[in-house]
């Protein structure tokens, strides 16, 4: 499912279609890589390529893993974490996995049930979905998903999440945040730090909003029913129909809606369009601001001692598994106030972008990055040993 912000223009840095200018291109060519396999290095050689990848977590700090797994969880563990580790293969993973797949089972049960005769949502022309399922279907698609997503970070080792509502430090000013909230309507969506696919769990849990997926997510078994049940909005950019919107215009159509309709579901963008290591924050994308509409920020943390749950740099497959091998997760989240665009920043949305990001990296002592997506690759490719080219290139599902 592709749950980044991936509505802003072209121009905007770490596009998820990863194109890139002639001259970002040199930029980056002339950064040097790790080379690839070959064969046994000598001590010397050992020394260096260390050094390199300590080099490489310098430059692209905002996604380098600092925690007892190293550089792409594939460090070397002490005797203590290789028991943890072992324990946790035996007796965590397999009950995890196993309650894990129950839960996403009966949701599946709970949205078959809710939307049976009932027609989907085209909103597009070719699109799919349930975004308008109302009365007790709607009740029941959103009591159980918000309990059951509950359920799911359980079932991952988040037995307690933390949560802080960072409020106005004056009575006057909360009251007038309270009129101004009655006069000027509901956020239509929100905008969060981008740590973990665990966050997307986490915001279920909380708001229930809609998302922007992949149109072939909504072909998958079991997975696609849930995610037409959660409104999501399924974009696919080779289009050739007429009327097909295109992303940002069915995501700022969806804003707008949920702004004025109290019932209609909040939408849910990660601006970074990509994840982090959680201490950076990196430029916002536009689109998520395009729809002149207030926005509700909200910043997670995932403290950590051994494991972080970031998923930065190693595969899914490995993190899921080191995750659900960790005795306990956690996680703190930040709620702010909403944010109310001025009408300098309605007319320029990089502007309200910007001063979200801004207020963002100071409410969650978050350190801002100009990095984007495509370092990203970049870096990636250099732990791998790929190719410059090949990263560049690489689609982002």
């Amino acid at each position: 499912m592709a749950l980044r912000d991936s509505t802003s223009e072209p121009d905007d840095r770490g596009d998820g279609d990863g194109d890139m200018s002639g001259e970002e291109e040199k930029k980056l060519a002339a950064k040097p890589l790790l080379s690839g396999p070959g064969p046994s290095p000598s001590p010397s050689a050992e020394t260096q390529a260390q050094e390199s990848v300590e080099e490489l977590d310098r430059r692209y700090a905002p996604y380098a893993r600092r925690d007892a797994y190293g550089t792409m969880g594939r460090g070397p563990l002490g005797a203590a974490e290789a028991a943890r580790l072992a324990v946790g293969a035996a007796v965590l993973f397999p009950l995890r996995l196993a309650a894990g797949v129950l839960v996403l089972v009966a949701y599946y049960l709970v949205c078959r049930v809710c939307t049976l005769r009932v027609e989907e949502d085209r909103e597009d022309g070719e699109g799919e979905g349930y975004a308008r399922l109302e009365g007790w279907r709607r009740e029941g698609v959103v009591r159980c998903g918000r309990a059951l997503a509950r359920a799911m970070l359980f079932v991952f080792g988040f037995y307690w999440i933390r949560e802080y509502d960072c409020r106005f430090p004056d009575a006057a000013d909360e009251d007038e945040h309270q009129e101004q909230d009655k006069e000027l309507g509901r956020p239509g969506i929100v905008v969060s730090n981008h740590v973990s696919y665990v966050d997307i769990l986490y915001h279920m849990s909380s708001s229930f909003p809609s998302f922007v997926a992949k149109r072939s997510v909504a072909r998958l078994p079991m997975v696609g029913l849930i995610s037409k049940c959660l409104g999501c909005i399924f974009v696919q950019r080779e289009s050739k129909t007429s009327d097909f919107k295109g992303v940002s215009g069915a995501v700022t159509e969806r804003i707008q809606r949920a702004h004025r309709q109290k019932n209609s579901p909040m939408m849910l963008l990660f601006p970074e369009g990509t994840t982090t290591n959680g201490d950076y924050l990196l430029p916002f994308k536009t689109g998520a601001f395009l729809a002149k509409a207030p926005v509700k920020p909200v910043i997670l943390r995932y403290p950590y001692k051994r494991f972080s749950p970031a998923w930065d740099s190693m595969s899914g497959a490995r993190h899921v598994f080191l995750l659900l091998c960790q005795f306990v997760n956690y996680l703190e989240v930040v709620h702010l106030p909403v944010y109310y665009p001025s009408e300098q920043e309605k007319e320029d949305p990089r502007l309200y972008a910007n001063n979200v990001r801004k207020l963002m990296a100071v409410e969650g002592n978050l350190i801002l990055s100009d990095l984007g997506l495509a370092e990203k690759r970049v870096y990636h490719a250099a732990l791998n040993g790929n190719s410059l080219p090949r990263a560049l290139h690489q689609k982002d599902d």
